[in-house]
């Protein structure tokens, strides 16, 4: 679901960056006037836990791979604008630093994986627990159920991107500039991969960390809405530190990921769509290098290539990289967060 340069025009992209600045400035308003700097860590594990897990490519029987996200989880514990925040973050460190979707798309998958996603996963999961107390199991079905829905919906929004491509942009004669396939393939191919596979894995990743975090500390499925907070746990305890480990765990696990040796559907290079098409749309050569600085291409490290063990032990190291800038990122927030909250807390003791 990560769109790579070339496949949607200039035109779509723009659009979708444009959309995608008011959610950006919307969201920076929420999180600047409700979270709380003991929140910053959770934000940082659950952006980290996003990188991370996305590093996961799963085979699909066509032959093509597909990931989950972690967006419903990170909307559950602290809201889609949080989440939205979260997931644009460590889908830009994956454009960036690791050539995993493209720079003129991070508007259009910023779209899908950062505002579809944890904004469908949020509602669904607040309409099926509502706003009484619920059992452990209802929580833990709901959050099931969101996972599953907020990623399908949020890959039928790349097909219809997709397919849109060679309607609106191709040659006199009709030949594509950009994506190749039609609506008629792209939404099936999506849906195959989300609905079978991808959508699942989300759905059982929501499920068992929130079943996790019902036993350690339920304080922290309590920090959204803010009317919540004073009455919950705080964001740390034994849930935070679990969530820390977990993450560490599956870091070290990472190399699983390129065991599925397929392309996820959408994301093939112009090289690929050669040897699979005969033909290459002429918008995709002039755009798929529009990018060409990534630190580490595809999670590899220069010199660990040539086995298993070495591009393993590139996989980590990529997923520490990835791990150490957003580190980065909200040591500053947390900064500025806690200097925000000083002033007010100077203000109360008067």
């Amino acid at each position: 679901m990560h769109i790579p340069d070339g496949y949607l025009s200039p035109q779509t992209c723009a659009v979708f960056g444009a959309a995608m600045l008011p959610v950006w400035g919307a969201a920076a308003r929420k999180v600047r006037a409700t979270l709380k700097a003991r929140q910053v860590p959770l934000l940082a594990i659950g952006a980290a836990f996003s990188f991370t897990i996305m590093m996961y490519n799963i085979p699909i029987p066509d032959g093509t791979t597909a990931h989950a996200t972690g967006g419903a989880l990170l909307a559950i514990l602290l809201g889609p604008w949080a989440a939205a925040i979260g997931l644009s973050i460590a889908l830009a460190i994956q454009a960036l630093f690791f050539g995993d979707g493209g720079i003129l798309a991070f508007g259009a998958n910023a779209f899908n994986i950062a505002f579809i996603q944890p904004f469908a996963s949020f509602y669904v999961y607040q309409l099926l627990t509502g706003r009484s107390p619920v059992s452990p199991g209802r929580r833990v079905l709901a959050a099931t159920i969101a996972g599953f829905t907020g990623i399908n919906l949020a890959a039928l929004a790349a097909a219809v991107e997709f397919g849109l491509q060679p309607v609106l942009f191709h040659t006199a004669s009709g030949v594509p500039l950009y994506s190749p396939y039609p609506l008629a393939l792209a939404v099936p191919a999506m849906a195959l991969a989300h609905l079978l596979v991808a959508g699942p894995a989300e759905g059982i990743v929501t499920g068992l960390v929130v079943r996790y975090l019902e036993r350690a500390n339920p304080g922290l499925l309590q920090l959204y809405p803010e009317a919540r907070t004073a009455a919950a746990a705080g964001a740390g305890g034994p849930g935070l530190k679990g969530l820390a480990i977990g993450l560490g765990i599956l870091i070290l696990l990472s190399p699983l990921g390129i065991l599925a040796s397929g392309t996820a559907w959408g994301e093939w290079a112009p090289e690929e769509l050669q040897q699979m098409l005969g033909f290459v749309p002429a918008g995709m050569v002039k755009l798929a290098a529009s990018w060409s600085h990534a630190l580490f291409p595809d999670y590899t490290v220069p010199g660990l290539a040539g086995s298993f063990g070495a591009e393993a032990l590139g996989y980590i190291l990529s997923a520490l990289v990835g791990l150490g800038i957003i580190i980065a990122i909200f040591l500053v927030v947390h900064k500025l967060t806690t200097r925000k909250e000083k002033p007010e807390a100077n203000y109360h003791a008067r």
